[in-house]
C-alpha cells in the first residue's frame, strides 16, 4: 500500500470511508504499527518497540514523550493524525495503528466547528500601525487620569461635607445621602456610556487598537468596574443588565462574575440559570480583530460552572452545559438537551438538578429592595466612616508635619498600619472560625431552599466569609493549609502532611460539607461545588475527595463526583457525574477518559514518600516556607504603609490646595502599584531567575518557585488588560515580548519563561503555566508562542510548548505539556487537537 494510500485510509478523506463501516486492512494495519513503532522508538530513545507493548506500563513513557511522539508523527503526510486522546484510547503500537485507521461512520457535524464570522459583519478594517497604538494608549492613559481624578475630587468633596456635620445623626445622614449619590452615579456611568459611545452592540469585526476599539474598551472597562458587579447573584444584576441593553426574561439568575460586555447580543430566557464562573462576554479576539456575536440561553436552560460560551452559541428551551464544559462558534444545544464537554457533545446521561421552588417577582423584588437598603444604610456609611477617620488621621499626622514632625509623622503611621494590616489578619481569622459556624447551623444539608429568602441570604453570606483569596494565598503551598481550612470548617481526615496539600487557590459553597481524603494533594484552583442550583433553589450537599488522590489545575468538584482513592484528576478535567466509581486510575479531558495513575518518570521521588528523608524534609520546607509567607506580609503591609504615606503628605497640603491634592494622590497610586510590583518581582528573581526545573517537592529550588508564586502579587496587572501597556508591564516583568501584541486577560505564572511572538492575541482567562506537579514530583519548562498567534477565552496552554506562527487555539481548549502546534492550524478541544474542518479533515 502507497503512503498516499495510507493517508487516506487514515484521514478518512473520501466519502464512502465516512458513510460505511469497515474494517482496516491487516496489511495497512501493519504496516502504519511498524513506521509508529519505529518513530517512537526515535522519540524514546529506545532500541525497539515492539507492537503489542504497552507506552506507559511496559515501554515506561510518559505525557511528555507521547507528546513529542504525536508531534512527529503529525510531520509525516503518510501517516494518519494523531492525538493525545488517540494515544491513551490505544496505548500499543499495533492498536493504535488500527484505531487510527478504523473507517467507523464520522459524525455529520464536525466535532469542533470552526469559527465564523456572523453573516452581516464587514470585512475587518486595515491593520492598524504604531500609530494607532500610541493614539489609543494615549486615550486609555487619559480615560484612566480623569475618572482617578474626577474619584479623588468627589470623594474629598464628600469628606468636606460629611465633615461639617452638627452631631452624631447628621453626619450618619450626611453620609448616606453622599454615599447613594456616589453609589447611583458609578453605577449610572457605564449606562450612559454605553448608550452615548456605543448605541447598540451588533455583530462586527473591528481592529484592536482603532477609535471604534477604544470606545469599546472603555465601556467594557466601566461596566466590569461598576459597582453593581457586586450585586452578582442577586435580582438587582439582571435589571442592570436590562438597562444596558440585554434582552432577560423573568426569574433569571445569574451567578457568575463574568460581566457581559456586549449586552445586546445576549438573549436569555425566562427561568435561565447561569452559575458561577461561567464566562459569557459575547465578543472575542481573533488575529488582533474583535469580533461580537450573539449568544441565546433559551427558556429554563442551564448553563453550569467552569464553562465558556464563544460568540454564535446557543441553549435551546430547558438545556444544559455541564460544568468544565463550552460551546464554539457556531454550536447549538437542542431543546431540552443535556451537553458536556469541550467542545461540548451530548452527555450518556441526563445531569442533576434540584427541584423548584416558589420564587417569583414580588420575593426578588423585596430581596433586591432589603439588599439595596442594607447597602445604603448600613455598608455605604461605614465605608464613608472609615475614610472620614483616615483622612482625619491624615490631616492629624500632615498638622505634626508642618511642625517640624516628621518623625512623629511616620511613627504615627507605621503604628497605625501595623495595627490595621496584621490586626486584620488576626481578627479575620477569629471571626472565621465563629460567625459562619454559628451561622451554618442555619442551613441544612440535603435540603431544598428558595433562593432570595433568609436561608439563601445566610448561605451567600458563608460563601462570601470563607472564600478570603488573600488567606488561602497566605497559607497555600505551605503546611499552615491544612490547618486553615479546618480552622474555617473543612473535614480533612487524618492528614498526611506534605507541606503542599493544597495551593493558594481554593473555593467552596461551603467549608462544612467539603471532605478531603488522607493523602490527597492539590494542585491549584480547585473549587469545590457543594451547592446544586435552579433558578429558584438550592440544596447544599457534602462533596467528598477520595484518599491518595492527586488534583492537576483548575478543576470543579462537583457533588456525587464519581472518583474514589487513587486517581489522578488532570488540570481542566471534567469530574464524571455517573458511570461506575472509579478507583486507580487517572482522568484527562473534557468529557473525560482514562489514563494511567503513573508512569515512571512520575515515580523518580517516591523514596522521598518512606523514612526519616521526608521528615528532615519537610521541616527545612516548613522553614523555607515561614520566611515565603513573612516575606509575602511584609510587602502587603508596606505597599499598605507607602500608599497611606502619599494619602497623607497629600492631606498635609489640603488646606492649601483643596481636594486638587488629593485627586492627584488618587492618579499617583496606579503607577505606583505597578512599580513597587515590579521591584518586588525583580528582587525576588535577581539571584536565581525561574528556570526548567525536574525535581522533588522537597527541593531548595521548588521552594523558591513557591516564593516567586507567592510574594510578588498580579492581580494588579488586570487593570491594563487591553491596552498598550500590559506588553510594556509584561516586558518589566521579563517576559520575552513581541511588538503590537493584544493581550486582554492573559495570566502567566511563569513571566521569565515565556516567550511571545509579535502580533500575538491573547483572550481574557486565557492561562500560559510553565510547570506541573504529579505528587510528590515537580515539573517545569519554557513556552514559546510563535508570530501571530491567537489563543482563545479560556484556553489553557501548558508546559514545554511550542506554538506555530499564525496558529489558534479555540476556546477553553487545554493543550497538553510537551505538544507543538503546526504553523497556521486550528487546535480545540480538551486535551486539545488539530480541529475538524467542513468535510471533516483536520486544518
Amino acid at each position: 500500500m502507497t503512503g498516499q494510500q495510507l493517508q487516506e485510509a487514515g484521514r478518512g478523506l473520501s466519502e464512502e470511508s465516512r458513510t460505511r463501516e469497515a474494517p482496516p486492512e491487516p496489511a495497512a494495519v501493519s504496516v502504519v504499527a511498524e513506521q509508529l513503532a519505529g518513530l517512537l522508538a526515535e522519540v524514546a530513545h529506545l532500541d525497539e518497540v515492539p507492537l503489542d507493548s504497552h507506552f506507559f506500563d511496559d515501554l515506561g513513557a510518559d505525557s511528555l514523550v507521547m507528546a513529542h511522539f504525536c508531534a512527529r508523527v503529525r510531520k509525516r503526510p503518510d501517516l494518519p493524525p494523531v492525538s493525545m486522546r488517540d494515544v491513551y484510547r490505544h496505548p500499543t503500537a499495533g492498536r493504535l495503528a488500527a484505531g487510527l485507521l478504523d473507517t467507523a461512520p464520522r459524525p455529520s457535524r464536525p466535532e469542533t466547528p470552526a469559527p465564523s464570522a456572523p453573516p452581516t459583519a464587514p470585512a475587518p478594517a486595515p491593520p492598524t500601525g504604531r500609530p494607532h497604538r500610541v493614539l489609543c494608549g494615549s486615550l486609555q492613559l487619559l480615560a484612566f487620569l480623569g475618572y482617578a481624578f474626577l474619584l479623588g475630587a468627589v470623594t474629598a468633596q464628600g469628606y468636606e461635607w460629611i465633615s461639617a456635620q452638627a452631631d452624631l445623626l447628621d453626619a450618619y445622614l450626611r453620609s448616606v445621602v453622599f454615599g447613594a449619590v456616589l453609589f447611583a452615579l458609578l453605577c449610572a456611568l457605564p449606562v450612559v456610556a454605553k448608550w452615548l459611545l456605543i448605541g447598540r452592540f451588533r455583530p462586527r469585526r473591528f481592529r484592536v487598537w482603532s477609535f471604534s476599539y477604544f470606545r469599546f474598551w472603555l465601556v467594557k472597562t466601566l461596566i466590569r468596574s461598576s459597582p453593581v458587579v457586586l450585586f452578582v447573584g442577586s435580582p438587582l444584576y439582571p435589571l442592570f443588565l436590562r438597562v444596558l441593553g440585554a434582552r432577560i426574561g423573568r426569574g433569571v439568575t445569574i451567578l457568575s462574575r463574568g460581566v457581559p460586555v456586549c449586552t445586546d447580543l445576549l438573549t436569555v430566557g425566562d427561568g435561565a440559570l447561569v452559575r458561577k464562573d461561567a464566562l459569557i462576554s459575547c465578543y472575542h479576539a481573533v488575529d488582533g480583530v474583535i469580533e461580537t456575536g450573539p449568544v441565546t440561553l433559551g427558556r429554563d436552560a442551564v448553563v453550569d460552572e467552569v464553562t465558556v460560551l464563544d460568540i454564535g452559541t446557543r441553549l435551546g428551551d430547558g438545556s444544559r452545559l455541564g460544568h468544565a464544559s463550552s460551546l464554539h462558534t457556531g454550536q447549538a444545544v437542542p431543546d431540552g438537551a443535556h451537553w458536556h464537554g469541550s467542545p461540548a457533545q451530548p452527555a450518556d446521561a441526563d445531569l442533576p438538578t434540584v427541584e423548584p421552588a416558589r420564587c417569583g417577582t414580588a420575593r426578588r423584588a423585596v430581596h433586591g429592595a432589603l439588599l439595596m437598603l442594607t447597602v445604603l444604610l448600613v455598608y455605604v456609611p461605614l465605608a464613608v466612616g472609615c475614610l472620614d477617620v483616615l483622612l482625619s488621621r491624615m490631616l492629624e499626622g500632615s498638622a505634626a508635619l508642618k511642625g517640624g514632625g516628621m518623625s512623629v509623622l511616620y511613627v504615627d503611621l507605621l503604628v497605625v498600619t501595623v495595627v490595621v494590616f496584621f490586626g486584620g489578619v488576626i481578627a479575620a481569622l477569629v471571626v472565621l472560625a465563629t460567625v459562619p459556624r454559628l451561622l451554618g447551623r442555619l442551613v441544612r444539608p440535603e435540603r431544598t431552599y428558595p433562593l432570595f429568602g433568609f436561608h439563601h441570604t445566610v448561605h451567600r453570606t458563608i460563601v462570601l466569609m470563607t472564600n478570603r483569596k488573600a488567606l488561602t494565598r497566605l497559607f497555600g503551598d505551605s503546611s499552615c493549609i491544612v490547618h486553615y481550612l479546618r480552622w474555617i470548617g473543612y473535614r480533612l481526615s487524618p492528614v498526611a502532611q506534605t507541606g503542599s496539600n493544597f495551593g493558594t487557590q481554593v473555593k467552596h459553597e461551603s467549608p462544612y460539607l467539603s471532605r478531603v481524603g488522607t493523602g490527597t494533594m492539590v494542585a491549584d484552583g480547585l473549587s469545590l461545588m457543594n451547592a446544586e442550583y435552579s433558578s429558584t433553589s438550592f440544596r447544599l450537599s457534602p462533596t467528598t475527595i477520595g484518599a491518595h488522590n492527586f488534583l492537576g489545575n483548575r478543576i470543579a468538584y462537583p457533588a456525587g463526583g464519581r472518583t474514589g482513592d487513587n486517581c489522578l484528576l488532570a488540570t481542566k478535567v471534567a469530574v464524571p457525574l455517573n458511570g461506575p466509581l472509579r478507583h486507580d486510575v487517572g482522568l484527562l479531558g473534557s468529557p473525560c477518559f482514562e489514563i494511567p495513575r503513573s508512569v515512571a518518570r512520575d515515580s523518580t521521588f517516591d523514596d522521598l514518600k518512606d523514612g526519616s528523608v521526608p521528615r528532615r524534609g519537610l521541616a527545612a520546607k516548613n522553614r523555607h516556607n515561614a520566611v515565603t509567607m513573612t516575606c509575602h506580609l511584609l510587602t502587603g503591609w508596606l505597599y499598605f504603609f507607602c500608599v497611606v504615606l502619599l494619602f497623607s503628605l497629600a492631606a498635609s497640603k489640603y488646606p492649601s490646595h483643596g481636594t486638587v491634592v488629593l485627586a492627584l494622590a488618587n492618579v499617583v497610586v496606579l503607577p505606583f502599584t505597578f512599580l513597587y510590583y515590579v521591584l518586588v518581582e525583580r528582587a525576588v528573581t535577581a539571584v536565581r531567575p525561574p528556570g526548567p526545573l525536574f525535581c522533588s517537592i522537597y527541593d531548595r529550588r521548588f521552594w523558591r518557585r513557591e516564593r516567586y508564586w507567592k510574594v510578588p502579587s498580579e492581580t494588579y496587572l488586570h487593570v491594563v488588560d487591553g491596552t498598550p501597556f500590559k506588553s510594556l508591564v509584561w516586558r518589566l516583568l521579563g517576559v520575552r515580548i513581541g511588538a503590537r501584541v493584544f493581550d486582554d486577560g492573559c495570566a502567566l505564572t511563569e513571566r521569565r519563561m515565556a516567550a511571545i511572538g509579535d502580533d500575538c492575541t491573547l483572550n481574557s482567562g486565557s492561562v500560559l503555566q510553565c510547570h506541573s506537579q504529579e505528587d510528590g514530583t515537580f515539573k517545569s519548562d519554557r513556552i514559546r508562542l510563535g508570530a501571530g498567534c491567537t489563543l482563545g477565552v479560556g484556553a489553557f496552554v501548558h508546559y514545554g510548548v511550542t506554538v506555530g506562527d499564525g496558529a489558534e487555539l479555540a476556546a477553553d481548549s487545554f493543550l497538553m505539556k510537551g505538544e507543538t502546534v503546526p504553523e497556521h492550524t486550528r487546535w480545540a478541544g480538551n486535551p486539545a487537537r488539530p480541529a475538524l474542518d467542513e468535510s471533516g479533515g483536520a486544518q
